[in-house]
């Protein structure tokens, strides 16, 4: 099934036209006004470094950004609003009452890691149509893709322990549910959040909190009503008050309500040594297959210092949802090629100081393998068609990294939906795999592999 954006009625209420820097409005008033609005454009997001102490990016976001692209229309009120205010002018408002996107976008496919200069996105229309897309693809990119990048992070130390996802109450309400999405991406196995488990298929995990063990007048009260309500099978938080008598409780309530404790849930304390103490309590009182799962303001370090402690699964929440230090990506969406005034094609750059400068030109990129299966290189050739640019990677033995997902205003729909989001979590777990041994260090380092960009045209972006 696909989707052709020109034959999608605008929504009334959830456009996503006006989230976006008013800047690109009167870019486009002004392209609109010199007669050059129309020219073939393409953009390409990229990071130009990752961030600090990241060896390799994640890309998330493509399902998000591919559903915000099809509701990018203006609504009647949103052209009243730009109208009264003076935001542009009436031309401008007219080409924006029947704006569609039908251009193409290509790029990697979601759950794929990137490197530095990787073309994620390829952007590809008139400047009008690209231009004013800039900042909805960023800011859905350069915050999944951080969070996503977390999760990898987090995942990998924790060496298969489930990780779930905990950050809701520390979130703006909306990018609590995008964190939870692209938390599994990078591997986490579900959410405390019911909106992105509804939106996006994600299972839902939670229990309760403290204030349902301090409503109770006594601990075992609190515990034998859980029991009651939700089964024995429960998880039970042990830690309001005494976690020893805690833990004794919940197994006692657990086999009075007919069966063996599910799990107990440390949120305080010396984790480390309390799951210690704990699977040893538990051990002794016979409630072997009761596990342990802590929470407690957990990063990927806490996670791989729990590595050696009887853990069966851990809750993630400020820290996920924050990119665990890195917030941003630090993406950036630039003009490399446009038609001159003839109608040929031209590469265009940035040639600024101070590490802001870009590469010119249409990229394909792809990743170069050894005999072993471990990736060596990011290849990253510029070219003037997508089969030059193939061409140029099957010779160097690169396994080909874009896919379309914006095919002339239709929309690819396997690139999103529920079971793309679980098809982007074993592509990342692949991709990763891929990745040589360094590159999952947890310490700060050089990006796992290089990346390599070849010009095979030989063009020079123009200077102005």
């Amino acid at each position: 099934m696909t989707v052709n954006l020109r034959d999608v009625p605008a929504p009334a209420t959830s456009s996503t036209a006006l989230l976006t820097d008013m800047y690109e409005l009167t870019m486009l008033q002004a392209a609109l006004h010199g007669g050059v609005a129309e020219r073939a454009s393409v953009f390409e997001l990229f990071g130009r470094t990752l961030p600090a102490s990241r060896r390799f990016g994640v890309v998330a976001g493509v399902g998000r950004l591919l559903d915000a692209v099809e509701r990018f229309t203006f609504t009647d009120a949103q052209i009243d609003y730009l109208h009264a205010a003076g935001i542009v002018d009436d031309d401008t408002i007219d080409y924006l009452r029947s704006y569609r996107f039908s251009g193409t976008i290509r790029g990697y496919a979601e759950g794929e890691c990137y490197f530095s200069g990787s073309p994620l996105l390829t952007v590809e229309g008139s400047f009008a149509e690209a231009c004013i897309l800039e900042t909805l693809a960023l800011s859905i990119y350069n915050y999944d893709c951080a969070v996503a990048a977390a999760a990898s992070r987090m995942t990998i130390a924790a060496h298969g322990r489930p990780c779930v996802e905990f950050g809701a109450r520390r979130a703006h309400e909306r990018a609590a549910v995008s964190a939870a999405r692209a938390a599994i991406v990078g591997g986490f196995v579900g959410t405390s959040d019911l909106e992105a488990g509804m939106r996006y298929g994600i299972p839902t995990v939670g229990t309760s909190a403290h204030s349902f063990t301090l409503l109770h007048d006594t601990e075992e009260e609190a515990f034998a009503s859980q029991v009651a309500s939700l089964g024995p099978g429960t998880t039970i938080l042990v830690d309001t008050y005494d976690i020893e008598r805690g833990v004794a409780r919940a197994v006692a309530a657990a086999r009075a309500g007919g069966g063996e404790l599910g799990a107990v849930r440390l949120d305080s304390g010396d984790l480390v040594a309390e799951a210690f103490k704990v699977r040893a309590q538990l051990d002794a009182l016979g409630a072997t297959t009761t596990k342990i799962t802590v929470t407690n303001d957990l990063d990927e370090y806490a996670i791989a210092a729990l590595g050696a402690a009887p853990v069966d699964s851990y809750g993630v929440g400020t820290k996920l949802v924050t990119g665990s230090g890195r917030p941003t990506a630090a993406l950036v969406y630039k003009l490399v090629e446009r038609a001159d005034s003839t109608g040929q094609m031209q590469e265009v750059a940035k040639f600024s100081t101070g590490g802001k400068s870009t590469v010119g030109g249409r990229k394909w990129a792809g990743r170069v393998l050894d005999a072993a299966g471990s990736a060596t290189e990011e290849l990253v050739i510029s070219a003037r068609s997508e089969a030059a640019g193939l061409a140029a990677l099957e010779q160097a033995g690169a396994r080909p990294l874009q896919v379309d997902l914006v095919r002339d205003g239709v929309i690819v729909e396997e690139h999103r939906g529920p079971d793309a989001l679980a098809a982007a979590a074993e592509r990342h777990q692949v991709a990763r795999a891929e990745l040589p041994y360094d590159g999952w260090r947890l310490s700060e380092g050089d990006p796992a592999i290089p990346t390599r960009h070849v010009d095979i045209d030989q063009r020079q972006p123009l200077r102005g």
